[in-house]
């Protein structure tokens, strides 16, 4: 069974969230027989194909980005070579661009769509993009929601019932580095015995800005990891706030992330809008067995995080209800720990790489046959 991915970006260029899942496909279906191939764009020099952990990265030069859309003319004639090659097409969405490539390519395949997301910023643009969508996944053989909470949410994937099936994120707890003594040592110097931890680019839907709000009248350590476009806004407001106690550490490589996730008191996760359709930080906190805080927005992130289960979930867009959920986590410690080993639990059960891979294995199978 060969897989040919379409994503308009992937390792070693880009680390974010649908990489890490692709990634995640890839490894976990090699080991059941499928080999996978990956097609991406790139805007750095450098070799055409790489090879990364057992699967072969096609990479075509971005052309130009038009409202976060990214062209490449190359990746139409490699999408239509490519595809020849494959038994099936696995398209992730959204990208318009890759709408438009599927049908220029004549992608004559069985395909598959993981949809990832809504189109929720590019309201106006969605008047002139929706026919095309609408033709493509109407097009495609399957479509794969994240989480049941995303299908039921999602008026888009209401419209294709018949063909849309969930396959929740998985992830690979062996594939994360061990913690190491020293490097746990420093942080623990650096951020306390006990804090809240965020881990995430620093974009507006990560709601970042409640978190800041919520610690105005709170003196809790908070330590928040990653960079991203609106990292100086975020670190003025928290300045106009006063808030000494929170801490921005910026991008760090895995072997930090691991150590502050084994580190910290409890997770945070404040996106507030529906552009976080499951939160794969929010996932690796429960894989490490940390309480979590997170909002209801519809999505992937409360099938991960179960009010009152495996941490707190509290209304978009509210500080003053973030704030009380810290309270309680921070109060009540034998609780905190306890809905910790629940959210290890329910890792454990719903969102293994293993069942990810073994899941879409399955669809793989079922629309060749078809």
């Amino acid at each position: 069974m060969r897989v040919l991915h379409f994503y308009k970006t992937y390792y070693p260029d880009s680390w974010g969230g649908v990489e890490q899942v692709i990634r995640q496909m890839c490894v976990g279906t090699s080991a059941l027989g499928v080999h996978n191939e990956v097609l991406t764009l790139t805007r750095n020099s450098g070799p055409e194909e790489i090879v990364i952990e057992g699967h072969t990265v096609h990479r075509a030069p971005l052309n130009f980005e038009l409202a976060s859309n990214s062209v490449s003319l190359a990746s139409i004639g490699k999408l239509a070579r490519l595809a020849k090659e494959a038994d099936v097409i696995h398209y992730h969405f959204p990208w318009p661009f890759m709408d438009m490539a599927h049908f220029m390519a004549r992608v004559q395949k069985p395909s598959v769509v993981t949809y990832h997301s809504d189109i929720v910023r590019q309201k106006r643009l969605m008047k002139f993009y929706a026919p095309l969508m609408h033709r493509f996944l109407g097009n495609v053989d399957a479509i794969v929601a994240t989480s049941p909470n995303y299908f039921a949410s999602s008026e888009v994937l209401k419209r294709y019932n018949g063909k849309v099936r969930s396959i929740p994120i998985g992830l690979d707890k062996s594939t994360y580095p061990v913690a190491r003594p020293e490097l746990m040592a420093q942080w623990r110097e650096r951020c306390g015995e006990r804090f809240f931890l965020f881990v995430g680019v620093l974009r507006y839907y990560k709601g970042l800005h409640i978190l800041l709000d919520a610690m105005a009248q709170l003196d809790y350590p908070v330590v928040i990891v990653g960079a991203g476009p609106i990292e100086t806004e975020l670190k003025e407001h928290a300045q106009r706030l006063g808030l000494t106690h929170v801490q921005f550490v910026g991008a760090v490589d895995e072997h930090d992330k691991v150590a502050l996730l084994e580190l910290c008191y409890a997770m945070v996760f404040p996106s507030h809008l529906r552009s976080e359709a499951f939160g794969i930080s929010l996932l690796e906190g429960a894989m490490y067995g940390k309480p979590m805080i997170s909002s209801e927005i519809g999505t992937g992130t409360t099938y991960i995080n179960v009010d009152g289960e495996t941490g707190l979930v509290v209304p978009p867009d509210d500080p003053q209800a973030f704030r009380a959920a810290m309270r309680q986590l921070w109060e009540n410690p034998d609780m905190a720990a306890e809905m910790g080993r629940h959210a290890a639990a329910r890792y454990w059960e719903l969102f293994t790489a293993r069942q990810m891979a073994q899941s879409y294995a399955e669809l793989y199978r079922e629309i060749v046959k078809a």
